[in-house]
Parts: structure tokens; C-alpha cells; sequence
């Protein structure tokens, strides 16, 4: 049976996941309590491990949560790359103690859900629609309906709600489109460990990619990108399609890691993105409605900075409202917010996009093609130069957040 409450919220976030969860952590660092509407029943782990560069270790230094994953997990010293057809090898090395860490999903997602009082994340939140009030004097609140017939009002709302947004979509986005690849992913577990150092094992082929990058002794995560549209069938039917069909002329190292996948973990998946004129030109926000994360700008892994760039936006945006509250004394005004998260918008913008553009080139140009200069372009070129930079280049700083000398410890 539906019932019909209303609410009032200072901010509501829509969606529990590494964005929605790391605004919210970022919110209460200044003061601002978040109600997080997640429509699952519990902490999401779709996609289970993630690849965090140096740029998602400062935002986790900004949120007051890296302590927690960095005594767990450590850095990768080198990676190599294998290109299939021609057995060539070529070796790609990260700055000492700054390469990426590869973590649980999961684990990330609890380390940041921990820091929030057990009340602020509500579950099995399904929104039916958003409607934006004007209050007078310029300022208007966000009243978001949820299908439970639950009414939520609020001075700001934040979507974080992913891929296929529901906030972003009333924004007015333009929907994601299908880059043309899709993903299988997963983790493969080895009980008595394998013995693998720190390093990333990368593989590529005409119009393939794979790779896998240890998170600990006994376990791995592993993928394989291609041109394939659709892998069907149960994870044991993923599975055999990856050994026998797209896998079958890779290395038998791979191979070996991919029949030791936890078969619970295995998911594919088709890789969308945003235009980035779509993020350039587009409404990132309206009054005091925004987003971050995938809401704003999903992109290929190609870089490994989808979930870096969602923490980076939490910080960002938590530093741009928490400036608000310190000058109003701790009140969250709603006539400041649209400026606040304008303010948030212009700073990430042009980020973003820069992102979803360098995502989508190395995804082109990583999985080459049969032509000689595609495969310069990869060999010669990219990995001897360019990976190495983008590596140094994640090492973009979102600041820190202000100090609210009455901020509310739940």
C-alpha cells in the first residue's frame, strides 16, 4: 500500500553511489546534512572493482576517507602491454607511489557510507518526477515526487543517479549514446594467491582490448572491451564466450585469470557517453538542480577516471555550497544556491568534457585496427608517451573544503 508523506530537506541527492555518497560526505564535512534517495535496497556493487588514480586519492584525502582504503590496497609500480598479434611487449611505469590503485567497489562505497548518519541514505526510493517551485526574491526549491507518493522538498537537488539520469534527462541532456564497444568485467580469485606483483597486465588486438591488475594476493580484476554488441546469457555462458570466442588468441596468462572469475562478478555491458557538446553547451544545472558523477558525464574506462572524476565533482561542489554556508553563518540559503552550484558548473564543465574526449581517443586508438598507422599510432606513440602522461596528468587537485566552524555532527 502507497502512502503519502512530505519531507523537507536542506539538499536531496539522488542515487548511492560513489557520486551520490561522496557529495553527501562532502556536504556533511561542511555542515549540510543530505538525504540520499537510493532506488535499490542496499549500497550498489555493480561493476565490482574500480581503477582510482592520484586525482580520486586527493578528493578521498578532501572527504576524510583515503586512510581507510590505502592501508588495504597499493599502488601499481608498472604495467605492461602485449600486443597479441605481433607478441611485441612494451612497458609503461607510474611515478613512484602514485600509480593507480585498483579497489573494491563495494569497499569504496561503505568507506563512504560509513561517515554518514545511518538515517541519511534511504532505500528503495523510486523518483516519479521533479518540479522546481519559485519562492520569491529569485529563489526557488526542488520538490522531488517519489512513486511511494512520498513528496520531498528542497533548497538544492542533486542528481547523481547515473547513466540514465533521471535528473539529468529533466535538465534537459541529451541522452548517452552507444560508443560502439562493450564491456565484460569481473573478478577471478586464486584461494592459495598467484603471485603477481604490483603490476597491470594489458593486452590489445584488432578491435579488442583486456587487461588485469591485481587488488590483493588472491584476487584480480579483469575485462575485456570489443566491438561484440551483445554478450547473452548467464555468466558462465559470458564466460565461455570470452575464452572461446574473444578472447581464445590472447596469452594463456590471461586466459588463466578469466577461468578463475567469481562468476557472481561477471557483468557485461554496452559503453555509452555523453557528446561533449552536450556537456560544453548543455544544462548542467537550472536554479538550484544539478548533477555529478555518470549523471553529468559518462564516458568510456579508457582512462579510468569515471569514478575519479564523480569524486572530484563531490568535492568540488561540497566546496562551492560549503562557501555559501560559511558566509550565511552556517544556513543553507536557497537564494545562494543557484550561484553556488553555477559557480560548480563552470569549474567543472570544460573538465568533463576534456575527460569524455581523451576517454573516448585512447579507447579509438588503444584498440586499433588492422591498418599500419593505427598500430603506430598505438605502439609508437601512445604508450611510449601519451599513457605516461595522462598518468601525471590525474594528478589534478579539487581543493579542499572550507572549514564551517558550525558544522552539525550527526
Amino acid at each position: 500500500m502507497k502512502g503519502e508523506m512530505e519531507m523537507t530537506e536542506d539538499v536531496v541527492i539522488v542515487g548511492a553511489g560513489i557520486a551520490g555518497l561522496a557529495t553527501a560526505v562532502a556536504l556533511k564535512r561542511v555542515g549540510v546534512r543530505a538525504l540520499v534517495l537510493e532506488r535499490s535496497q542496499g549500497l550498489r556493487s555493480t561493476g565490482a572493482a574500480i581503477s582510482l588514480f592520484p586525482n580520486a586519492w586527493l578528493a578521498l584525502d578532501a572527504l576524510g576517507v583515503s586512510h581507510k582504503l590505502t592501508r588495504i590496497y597499493d599502488p601499481l609500480c608498472k604495467g605492461y602491454v602485449t600486443n597479441v598479434s605481433t607478441g611485441d611487449v612494451q612497458q609503461v611505469l607510474f611515478p613512484a607511489g602514485q600509480g593507480p590503485r585498483a579497489v573494491h567497489r563495494k569497499a569504496l562505497l561503505e568507506a563512504l557510507a560509513e561517515e554518514l548518519p545511518t538515517d541519511s541514505i534511504r532505500f528503495s526510493s523510486k523518483l516519479a518526477a521533479i518540479e522546481s517551485q519559485e519562492q520569491g526574491g529569485g529563489a526557488s526549491i526542488a520538490v522531488v515526487h517519489l512513486e511511494d507518493g512520498t513528496v520531498i522538498k528542497s533548497k538544492v537537488l542533486i542528481g547523481c543517479d547515473g547513466l540514465h539520469s533521471i535528473v539529468a534527462r529533466w535538465l534537459g541532456l541529451a541522452e548517452p549514446v552507444y560508443s560502439g564497444r562493450s564491456a565484460v568485467r569481473g573478478l577471478a580469485i586464486f584461494p592459495q594467491g598467484y603471485g603477481f606483483k604490483q603490476e597491470v597486465q594489458q593486452f590489445v588486438d584488432e578491435g579488442k582490448k583486456a587487461a588485469f591488475l591485481p587488488l590483493n594476493d588472491r584476487e584480480f580484476y579483469w575485462f575485456l572491451t570489443s566491438k561484440e554488441e551483445n554478450m547473452t546469457g548467464d555468466p558462465e555462458q559470458i564466460q565461455r564466450q570470452v575464452l572461446e570466442k574473444h578472447a581464445e588468441s590472447f596469452p594463456s596468462v590471461y586466459l588463466d585469470v578469466v577461468r578463475h572469475a567469481d562468476l557472481s562478478t561477471i557483468t557485461w555491458a554496452p559503453l555509452m557517453f555523453r557528446h561533449p557538446w552536450g556537456i560544453i553547451f548543455g544544462n548542467l544545472s537550472k536554479g538550484n538542480i544539478t548533477v555529478a558523477g555518470d549523471a553529468m558525464h559518462p564516458m568510456t574506462p579508457d582512462l579510468g577516471q569515471g569514478g575519479g572524476l564523480a569524486l572530484e565533482d563531490a568535492v568540488v561542489l561540497g566546496r562551492h555550497i560549503g562557501n555559501s554556508v560559511v558566509k550565511n553563518e552556517g544556513l543553507v540559503v536557497p537564494g545562494d544556491m543557484a550561484k553556488a552550484i553555477n559557480d560548480y558548473v563552470k569549474e567543472r564543465r570544460w573538465r568533463a568534457a576534456g575527460m569524455v574526449i581523451g576517454s573516448y581517443l585512447s579507447g579509438w586508438v588503444q584498440q586499433g585496427g588492422a591498418k599500419w598507422w593505427m598500430n603506430f599510432l598505438r605502439d609508437g606513440v601512445f604508450y611510449k608517451y601519451v599513457f605516461g602522461w595522462v598518468a601525471r596528468r590525474a594528478h589534478y587537485d579539487c581543493g579542499e573544503l572550507p572549514a564551517v566552524s558550525s558544522a552539525k555532527e550527526d
